[in-house]
Formats: C-alpha cells, structure tokens, sequence
C-alpha cells in the first residue's frame, strides 16, 4: 500500500468508527450492555487506528490544500475548522469516557457520554466529508 493511500483508508476508519458508536448507542438504549461495551471498544480501536494513520499520512504527504473555489471554499473551511477543534477534544473526553466505563463508575461514564457520543460522531461524520471534499470533488 502506498501511503497516499492512507487517505482513503482514513475515512473508512472514520466511517467504521461512526457505525460502531452508532451500534453501540442502540445497542445500551436497547440494555444490552455487553455489546455495548464491544461496539465501544471496537469504535477506541478505530478511533486509534484512525490516529496512527493519519500521523503517518500527514508526516509523509503533509498538508493538501482544497482547490475549490466560491461557497463550497467557505462550507469547506467551516467544516473543517469545526472538525479539527472537536477533534482535539474529542480525545480526552472519550479516554475519560472509557476510563469512567472500565472503572464502572457509571454515573459518571453516563454523565460525560451524553457529551462525548454527539462530538465523536460529529468528529467522524466531518472526516468523510473533508475527505471526500479533498480527494473527491
């Protein structure tokens, strides 16, 4: 595999995340607690994955700028900066998130999920959409 490829492998590994947290939403809203806990760790582990790659894409190809022009440059621009600030975030809320869960201090879990599944799902969702803004169009 190239690494320029690594691009497009990011955003499955975006889209993989998304469907696991996703998965895993319905899947405590339904009480089914174990898979639950699976859909999460699986979605940790795209997540992190998904870091790895990225780091490796970047310090390789560094930066490609969009080359789009008029409204789709500012819809761009939004949804990236958005993107990446929620993406620094993003990061210690869900190791709090996971270390409150494997602790089983679930109240305090519940209390920062409800915080951290909307950010992690925007997060992901707005990496598809950068790619596909980048690499696509």
């Amino acid at each position: 595999m190239d690494v320029t490829n690594l691009s497009a492998l990011n955003a499955l590994l975006n889209a993989t995340s998304g469907v696991l947290l996703t998965a895993g939403y319905v899947q405590i809203r339904r009480g089914r607690i174990e898979a639950h806990r699976r859909c999460m760790l699986a979605a940790c582990g795209a997540s992190a994955l998904f870091l790895i790659s990225y780091v490796i894409y970047h310090l390789n190809v560094g930066s490609v700028p969009f080359t789009g022009q008029g409204g789709i440059r500012v819809f761009y621009f939004v949804v990236l900066i958005s993107h990446i600030i929620l993406a620094v975030l993003v990061v210690p809320l869900a190791i709090i998130t996971l270390s409150h869960a494997l602790r089983e201090r679930f109240d305090r879990h519940r209390r920062i999920a409800r915080w951290t599944l909307p950010v992690w799902l925007y997060v992901s969702v707005t990496g598809i959409i950068v790619y596909v803004m980048l690499y696509v169009m």
